[in-house]
C-alpha cells in the first residue's frame, strides 16, 4: 500500500497484539504507534455465558469469529454442552490456529465435500496447521494432486474417499502414491453405510480390502476411517421424534444406532471410527477393552 508509506498508524489494538499487526505495517512503510485501548482479561461475571452455553444443544452451528472467543470457551465448555451433531467453525486463519492450540487430540478437518471447494478450504487449513499432522479430508480422484501435494508440503494425512467398492478404494491409493504420498499418510474412507442403511454390504467390501491387504497387496493395507457419527445421527430412526412407540426411547435408540455401526465397522476391519455421542464413545472403548483384554 504505497499510501501507508511514511505515515504513522495508531493501532488502537490490544496491547498484546500490537508487535505482529505493527510488523504489517511497518513492511508497508508505515510508523505503527502503540495506544491500546482495549484490554481482554476474564471477566467473574459469566452467568451470561454459561447460560447461552446451555443452549447450544439446540444449534447446528457453532461459529467462532476470533482467537479470543476460543480462549474463553476452552475454560468454560464441556462435552455435556456439545450436541453430538454441532459443528465448529472458524473465521479466519488466527481463529483456526487458536482452535488448533486450544487441543492436544488428533484433528480431521473436513471440506464442504465439493472438490473444488474443497481445495480451497483444505489448502487454507493445511498452511494453517502445518507440522500439527491433522487429517484433511475429502480427498477424491478429482481433486487428489491438490490435496496430496499440500500433505506432502504441510506433512498432514489425506483422507481418500470413493464410493464403497474395493478396486475404486485402492484405485485412489494409486493414484495418490504415485503422486508422491507416503501409505503412512494415507486413510482410507470407503464411504460407510448405518446400521439399516447398508452396513452389511459396507461391512463386506471392508472385510475383503483387509483380507487383501493381509494377503500382500500394498494399496489395500492403509487404514480404514469411517464415519460413523455422520451415518448414524442423520438416520430417521435417531432423528425421529414422532416414532411409533414400539420404536422405543428416541434418546436410547439414537445411541444404539451409532453404537451398533460403530461395533460392526470396527469388527470388518475399520481402525478408527468417528463418533458424535459421549456415551457411545464410552460405550464402544467398554466393548474394545473386553475384546482386546
Amino acid at each position: 500500500m504505497p499510501e501507508l508509506n511514511g505515515k504513522m498508524v495508531v493501532v488502537t489494538r490490544p496491547r498484546e497484539n500490537f508487535p505482529a499487526f505493527a510488523s504489517l505495517l511497518e513492511a508497508q512503510g508505515a510508523s505503527p504507534i502503540p495506544f491500546p485501548t482495549i484490554e481482554i482479561r476474564p471477566t467473574k461475571e459469566t452467568q451470561f455465558l454459561q447460560s447461552s452455553l446451555k443452549k447450544l444443544p439446540s444449534f447446528d452451528w457453532l461459529i467462532l469469529t476470533s482467537a479470543n472467543a476460543v480462549k474463553v470457551l476452552s475454560n468454560h465448555i464441556t462435552s455435556d454442552s456439545m450436541a453430538p451433531s454441532l459443528k465448529l467453525a472458524a473465521v479466519g486463519s488466527k481463529t483456526a490456529d487458536a482452535m488448533l492450540s486450544a487441543v492436544d487430540l488428533p484433528l480431521i478437518f473436513a471440506g464442504p465435500d465439493v472438490a473444488d471447494k474443497d481445495n480451497e478450504v483444505l489448502v487454507a487449513v493445511s498452511d494453517v496447521a502445518k507440522g500439527q499432522r491433522v487429517g484433511l479430508g475429502n480427498c477424491v480422484e478429482k481433486n487428489h494432486k491438490t490435496i496430496a501435494a499440500t500433505c506432502i508440503a504441510d506433512g498432514h494425512v489425506a483422507i481418500a474417499k470413493t464410493p464403497i467398492e474395493i478396486n475404486l478404494a485402492k484405485q485412489l491409493n494409486i493414484l495418490l502414491s504415485d503422486v508422491g504420498l507416503a501409505a503412512d499418510s494415507i486413510l482410507m474412507d470407503p464411504t460407510t453405510g448405518a446400521l439399516g442403511y447398508g452396513l452389511e454390504y459396507t461391512y463386506s467390501v471392508m472385510e475383503r480390502l483387509r483380507l487383501a491387504a493381509l494377503m500382500g497387496d500394498a494399496m489395500t493395507s492403509m487404514p480404514m476411517i469411517c464415519t460413523v457419527g455422520e451415518e448414524s445421527w442423520r438416520q430417521k430412526e435417531s432423528k425421529s421424534l414422532d416414532a411409533p412407540k414400539s420404536w422405543g426411547d428416541a434418546t436410547e435408540r439414537a445411541l444404539v444406532w451409532e453404537e451398533v455401526t460403530a461395533i460392526g465397522l470396527l469388527a470388518s476391519g475399520g481402525d478408527i471410527v468417528v463418533l458424535r455421542h459421549p456415551q457411545t464413545v464410552a460405550a464402544v472403548k467398554s466393548v474394545l477393552d473386553k475384546m482386546f483384554a
